[in-house]
């Protein structure tokens, strides 16, 4: 038993060697890095573009190096929620006042409260909430949770495939190893027609990642209350907790955060002067623009 032990750890050492060698390798091959790019890419950073790519250090590589291509001209850290909040207004997506049980963040989506047509303004704002979501990570966690309500979702207010596309390289291109697990409750048969197109763009890993949720499949029940408690989990998803979304309220949650977030990434200037072209005051959405709280 002891010889058993003592092997075990052994290979968990050599592992450990192993990956931060990869690391280390990775680091060398990227180069010299300076700015955001040199706060972004920390080693906790390079090892999910390495399990993201096998451990693979070239696909690793150009994977991270589009990602920074990516980063520099998206600027994903600039996007203030005065720019996106119109986006919110009905509570489509938002991050949760609760984690699962292994303390990931989860972000709440709502596909059926559609409320705009710009789809490069959803995509924004879905990349302004990702990046909220690892901003109120907890310290040693990097994953997220989704958990996804299709109540009130038809074909008519879904997502175009190409749309879907892009959303979905966004998050395995530019995110990788942040989304823990993703469930789908609930959803209509007609959503079928639409996964059968759209689960084609997610790699396998993601794919793996996808759980359907039926209120009536009890494996399918069991499995997600394995990750949350049922006294935090919303009724919409079988739990015990009221949903509310106070669109007034998050919106102060996020200001503070943007002031946060440019702290972290040292652009305090950022909230005078926002970049990606836009030039506005960093004001908090006057309540004649807010949503009535859920009833």
């Amino acid at each position: 038993m002891f010889s058993r032990w003592s092997n075990s750890h052994h290979n968990q050492e050599n592992d450990s060697l192993w990956h931060e060698a990869k690391i280390k390798e990775l680091k060398a091959a990227i180069g010299p890095l300076s700015g955001r790019s040199l706060k972004y890419c920390t080693d906790a950073c390079f090892r999910r573009y390495l399990e993201a790519r096998n451990w693979n250090v070239e696909k690793s590589k150009k994977m991270l190096e589009e990602t920074l291509k990516w980063r520099s001209t998206y600027k994903p850290e600039e996007i203030r929620w005065h720019e996106i909040a119109g986006e919110g207004e009905t509570g489509k997506v938002y991050r949760a006042n609760f984690h699962d049980r292994h303390g990931r963040t989860v972000l709440i989506l709502r596909p059926g409260k559609q409320n705009t047509t710009s789809l490069n303004n959803q995509l924004r704002h879905l990349v302004y909430l990702i990046e909220n979501a690892i901003l109120n990570l907890p310290e040693g966690q990097e994953q997220m949770a989704w958990l996804i309500d299709f109540t009130g979702w038809t074909l008519s207010n879904s997502v175009p495939v190409k749309s879907a596309r892009d959303t979905i390289n966004v998050l395995q291109n530019h995110y990788p190893e942040r989304l823990a697990i993703a469930f789908l409750y609930n959803p209509p048969r007609i959503f079928e027609a639409f996964w059968k197109i759209v689960k084609y763009f997610l790699d396998a890993e993601t794919f793996q990642k996808v759980k359907f949720v039926y209120p009536k499949n009890k494996d399918s029940v069991e499995l997600m209350r394995s990750y949350f408690d049922e006294e935090n989990l919303p009724t919409e998803f079988g739990g015990k907790a009221i949903l509310e979304y106070n669109h007034e309220e998050f919106s102060k949650q996020m200001i503070q955060d943007d002031i946060k977030s440019a702290s972290l990434w040292e652009l305090d200037d950022k909230l005078q002067s926002v970049g990606n072209g836009h030039s506005e005051p960093e004001v908090a959405p006057t309540p004649d623009c807010l949503a009535p709280p859920a009833s």
